[in-house]
């Protein structure tokens, strides 16, 4: 698993189909055989593996010889020799409506929050439509790359992720499984976006952020999301959030079956989310080892988000901007430290038994890679952290994204991978570069090798 690298993609995304009668054409099969598969539900490997598909649905995963034995005749059969065969990748946190360029640090400079606020900004203020268009491209660019299902967390505006994950599952535009959460929770005054004209600031961050600063305020700003069918609700938890006003929204989150993912960094707003009941708690990279214990025994989900593990700063800024030499050796040397850290954090996490998953927190443009390329590259920082990246990536993920909840759609991981229903995925890794593959045309063409 440790030599997994960047997956060659093979999308087995399954498509509903209409019944079909005795009159009609008889439906397609396909058998797909490679040299091993993980089993998503007990993380065991079946060596050699085979898939059969028929009618564009996964009907069965076992031996070649098992599943060949008893195929129709005439069976189309694709080799893919000594590939592994693994889930579709989950990305459990992530913001496709966003894709900031890196200003001049000069420009970073003048603005509060100047690494983020400006882009995202620009995106609050330009066209709706617009930006649902640029999460349409990331979202297809993520399932190119092998991550079939992404919990979206924030910065879509009102109603973006909700509206693109019904166009996913209406098979209207192609995209991984979306769970959406509407806008992000924040209490006033700690907003992203600071130093707005006082006339048009209201309006403006209403687009972006259920404002409140009140328990039954935050009550509110949950019921506002219901009403537009999310799948999960997004708290920002800084300094001036009280425990009673994450928890009543958490309350109202609950009594709506709604699980709550609280974004924590520091110690405080860490130890506020824990003592509130959040079901995940995003980032956490400041959590003490009494913090990861009280999450352990109280089953919240540690969400680890590595994207500027490793010098990613650098990675994302130097093609686009000019860094001063003195800056970049500064970067360079901050990098170094908080990769330390953070495999320090990996370390405390994986013994502490506490349940964790990986998201790519992207919304960063990352020139010379699709989306996709970007997110799996920052989600193999786990491996690089000494994290299972697999099991953080899928096994564990579906879990903490809560996908076997009813109002969210099948995950495929939600029960064994002998029968699959709408959107399961596998891929394949062989090379370096990803290669899609849908199965509805399982029959009629080959992946690239």
């Amino acid at each position: 698993m440790r030599k997994l690298g960047i997956a060659l993609v093979l999308g087995l995304v399954a498509a509903v189909s209409a019944v079909q009668t005795p009159a009609q054409s008889a439906v397609p099969v396909t058998l797909i055989k490679a040299g091993r598969l993980l089993d998503p539900r007990t993380g065991n490997i079946l060596a050699p593996a085979a898939v059969l598909i028929e009618d564009g649905k996964i009907k069965e995963v076992g031996s070649p010889s098992q599943l060949q034995a008893s195929a129709p005749a005439g069976v189309n059969i694709i080799d893919l020799g000594s590939a592994m065969l693994l889930p579709g990748l989950i990305d459990g946190h992530t913001h496709l409506f966003m894709d900031i360029v890196v200003l001049p640090e000069v420009e970073q400079d003048r603005h509060s929050n100047g690494l983020f606020a400006p882009e995202l900004l620009l995106a609050i203020v330009e066209s709706p439509s617009k930006r649902t268009l640029l999460g349409a491209q990331m979202a297809r660019e993520d399932l190119e790359s092998g991550i079939t299902t992404v919990r979206n967390l924030g910065h879509s505006g009102i109603d973006g992720d909700t509206e693109l994950r019904d166009a996913i599952n209406a098979g209207r535009v192609p995209g991984p499984r979306v769970l959406a959460s509407g806008r992000k929770l924040e209490t006033r005054g700690e907003t992203y976006v600071q130093n707005l004209n006082p006339a048009l600031a209201d309006s403006i961050l209403q687009q972006e952020f259920l404002l409140f600063d009140s328990a039954d305020q935050a009550q509110q700003a949950v019921r506002q999301n219901v009403f537009h069918n999310v799948d999960v609700i997004k708290v920002t938890a800084e300094e001036n959030l009280t425990v009673p006003e994450l928890a009543a929204a958490i309350e109202e989150a609950h009594r709506n079956h709604l699980k709550v993912a609280v974004h924590a960094i520091d110690k405080s707003s860490i130890q506020t989310a824990i003592d509130s009941g959040a079901d995940s708690i995003e980032h956490g990279n400041d959590a003490t080892d009494q913090q990861l214990r009280q999450m352990h025994d109280k089953g919240i989900f540690l969400d680890l988000t590595p994207t500027f593990y490793g010098g990613g700063y650098l990675k994302f800024s130097e093609p686009v901007i000019v860094i001063p030499a003195a800056a970049r050796a500064e970067r360079v040397s901050s990098a170094a430290r908080s990769k330390q850290r953070y495999d320090q954090l990996v370390q405390r996490v994986l013994r502490s038994g506490v349940k964790f998953a990986g998201g790519s927190d992207m919304g960063w443009y990352s020139q010379g890679k699709t989306r996709g390329e970007a997110s799996v590259t920052v989600l193999l920082n786990l491996r690089a952290a000494g994290m299972p990246a697999l099991r953080a990536t899928s096994l564990s993920v579906s879990a903490a994204c809560s996908l076997e909840n009813a109002r969210i759609t099948a995950s495929p991981f939600d029960r064994p991978p002998m029968v699959s229903r709408c959107g399961a995925g596998f891929f394949f890794t062989r090379a370096m570069r990803p290669v899609y593959f849908d199965i509805r045309k399982a029959g009629s063409e080959q992946p690239a090798s």
